[in-house]
């Protein structure tokens, strides 16, 4: 069975550092492999346009360079892209927008093999994940069941009942959604807003002292100080789009500027 990168470093407890990307293109993939310095990459699939091919090919060039991969998927699509990034060799799926224990419940039982151990949904598919067999022996199993599952807490509901959420053993990490509290709140892109403050330092908070790792989203490396205070070490930087976006405005500022000062 394949080694899970992620899962492997949240059993030892050590920190991990990840980056975003829209892309389909394998080849980003492979420049950060290069890097040497990336636990793994989320493939921002809530956001980005892909097809089926394109999940197994984002999984293969993550394995070239032994990264781990995770896959962020639509709550509207949550059984069918969860089993297909799975079956595609995603090591981890990070869910959204659920607001309550029964909705995780729901993407968690999706997501687990359907076996009286684990008493999921997915069951045998010839995927990337059955090496290319038909499925169903017990190496599958365990390798669907190995899948760290990753919960965004972006809703007011979800905040309301947070503790019950991490109460729940299979929720194994999760990431605070500033933006989208914020919106659900009335309050949209008001990061400051105290409503989004409090409910941003309860969920980090409560799931360090409740144990379950909290990721950090942030744009540079200076952002990292404030949640290693916290005790966060868990860690993703930056977006594909974003990253080109900033380099071509302020690049391109500077030289318009030298040819207009000529």
């Amino acid at each position: 069975m394949r080694q899970n990168i992620i899962r492997q470093k949240l059993q030892n407890g050590e920190p991990t550092l990840s980056t975003h990307i829209h892309s389909v293109w394998p080849a980003e993939i492979e420049a950060l492999g290069h890097t040497g310095l990336y636990d793994y990459v989320e493939f921002v699939a809530e956001y980005g346009p892909s097809d089926l091919h394109d999940l197994d090919n984002m999984c293969r060039a993550a394995e070239l360079f032994n990264m781990g991969s995770m896959i962020k998927i639509d709550q509207s699509l949550m059984p069918f892209l969860a089993q297909r990034g799975i079956g595609a060799g995603f090591g981890s799926v990070l869910f959204t927008d659920v607001r309550s224990i029964e909705e995780v419940t729901e993407c968690i039982t999706a997501a687990l093999p359907d076996h009286p151990d684990h008493k999921g949904l997915y069951g045998v598919a010839t995927r990337r994940n059955s090496y290319m067999g038909y499925g169903g022996s017990q190496e599958y199993v365990d390798s669907v069941a190995d899948t760290v599952l990753a919960f965004m807490i972006e809703k007011k509901g979800a905040v309301d009942n947070l503790e019950q959420i991490l109460s729940e053993e299979r929720v194994e990490m999760v990431q605070w959604g500033g933006a989208d509290f914020s919106m659900n709140i009335g309050q949209p892109r008001n990061m400051s807003h105290p409503d989004v403050v409090a409910a941003k330092k309860r969920t980090f908070e409560v799931a360090i002292s409740m144990g379950v790792p909290p990721r950090a989203e942030i744009e540079s490396a200076d952002e990292t100080k404030e949640y290693l205070d916290m005790g966060v070490r868990h860690f993703s930087v930056g977006t594909d789009i974003t990253i080109l976006h900033n380099y071509w405005k302020k690049e391109g500022e500077q030289i318009v500027r030298a040819i207009e000062g000529e």
